[in-house]
């Protein structure tokens, strides 16, 4: 994994959702990813490490993923229109960690499929890959792959939930990830990394 850029792992909420900060070292500039809950453990992280959060980015709107949203009101929150209303409807979603959704404002930016983001000097690349959510996205910086739900270690994501389509999760995964070098490292919305190599000797579903 390319050493010259930031992550680290917030693990939180029931549903033990990883959540992650990236940042470029150059800059100090860095987004979270899938802020699931408890927000002011994702700052602390932030603060520790000397970094700038610009931006938020969702792999999805279910609401483990966006539990700790309104800690980052103040911010632009990146995602794929497919999964808006996910956002700004759940009842769960924002008051899952203790705000009241009503007096929570998000300035959402919609992402589309090869959407690029700048963290400093770093691109990361946006990836739809509907299956698990309609709306579901991966994002590739470099050699890491931040699949949310959509590919796990030795796993992928359910799809009995409410727009998911296991048909499409299976062609997400296979035209769009599985085509990335098998070094590529995947950190997903749950659970251990792992690599794309990995998941394509070890996936059944694959």
């Amino acid at each position: 994994m390319d050493n010259t850029i930031i992550v680290r792992t917030i693990i939180g909420g029931v549903l033990q959702t990883n959540c992650y900060i990236l940042g470029d070292p150059q800059s100090g500039d860095a987004v979270v990813i899938d802020p699931g809950a408890e927000g002011e453990k994702i700052k602390t992280a932030v603060k520790k490490e000397n970094l700038k959060i610009n931006a938020v980015l969702l792999t999805h709107g279910h609401f483990d993923h966006i539990g700790a949203l309104s800690a980052f009101s103040s911010l632009p929150v990146f995602m794929h229109k497919n999964d808006e209303m996910m956002v700004r409807n759940d009842k769960e979603c924002l008051s899952f960690a203790g705000a009241d959704k009503k007096n929570v404002m998000l300035c959402l930016q919609f992402l589309a499929d090869s959407d690029l983001i700048s963290v400093g000097e770093l691109k990361l690349k946006a990836i739809h890959t509907p299956g698990h959510t309609p709306g579901g996205m991966c994002f590739l910086v470099r050699d890491i792959l931040f699949s949310g739900d959509t590919l796990f270690n030795c796993g992928v994501g359910r799809t009995d939930l409410p727009g998911g389509s296991l048909a499409q999760l299976m062609g997400s995964i296979r035209d769009k990830l599985m085509c990335l070098p098998d070094d590529t490292v995947v950190f997903p919305g749950h659970g251990q990394p792992t690599t794309i190599g990995e998941e394509k000797e070890g996936t059944a579903f694959v």
